[in-house]
């Protein structure tokens, strides 16, 4: 094993580990509505911000826009079908199911979100470690925020504690894949293929924010403190975006 993978492995497990401990908490201790709303703006901001800072920049240097054009279509067409699906299906067994159903399009949009950063982050270390550690930080700031706004939805779809906190598990097992991944073989890609894997990443990201955190986020009572922290999710991590 390289010495950079081990470094890879290492910092993997601090986004990791936080994804876990804030799906854990919000699983044993039931947020409120209020602080539910807070949690899903906050992690809509850091994930709107994630777009603007890691993503954007590095989707232009490439100037690849046919490319853009296919990924972001690939992307945001699965997310449509994703949702059509689980509506679908939501609907067939309405009447017929009153066992807790997992919200699979939430689930898809926050797998995707997770994968994507891991890619970021085994691609940072593989660019330089110092920009891979600070990333790292950054995106176990997202995760801790992530983990949490997933047991809110889990919880709040009535999904027993056992499986929720599995659920969560599953989920932060994408990241430890996707950093190996961007650390290794995706650093070798050639710059259209890249253009199209961080496209994808993009529209689902956006897809993510704009039709599942902030529509969930709204479905409470809205209060401009609860906007607030959208902004405030944002500018964190734009600010560490910049030390970065």
């Amino acid at each position: 094993m390289s010495d950079t993978l081990q470094t890879i492995l290492l910092y993997t497990m601090i986004p990791l580990i936080t994804f876990v401990i804030g799906g854990i908490i919000a699983t044993y201790k039931k947020p409120n509505s209020p602080f539910r709303s807070v949690i899903l703006h906050f992690s809509a901001g850091v994930i709107f911000s994630v777009v603007g800072v890691e993503l954007l920049p590095d989707i232009v240097e490439k100037h690849q826009p046919i490319y853009v054009i296919l990924g972001f279509l690939l992307g945001i067409g699965m997310m449509l079908f994703i949702k059509k699906f689980a509506e679908k299906e939501e609907n067939k067994h309405k009447s017929i199911e009153i066992v807790p159903k997992v919200p699979f399009a939430f689930v898809v949009a926050i797998g995707v979100d997770i994968f994507i950063d891991g890619l970021l982050l085994g691609i940072g270390f593989a660019s330089g470690e110092k920009a891979g550690m600070l990333l790292a930080f950054a995106i176990a700031l997202e995760m801790f925020s992530m983990g949490m706004a997933v047991a809110a939805e889990l919880g709040a779809e009535g999904i027993d504690k056992k499986k929720a906190v599995k659920h969560i598990v599953s989920l932060s097992s994408l990241f430890l894949v996707s950093a190996v991944l961007g650390g290794t073989l995706l650093q070798n890609l050639g710059d259209y293929w890249m253009e199209l894997v961080l496209s994808f990443g993009l529209s689902a990201l956006l897809y993510l924010v704009t039709e599942e955190l902030l529509v969930q986020a709204h479905e409470e009572e809205d209060k401009p403190l609860y906007t607030f922290t959208f902004f405030l999710g944002f500018l964190v991590f734009l600010v560490l975006g910049m030390i970065i």
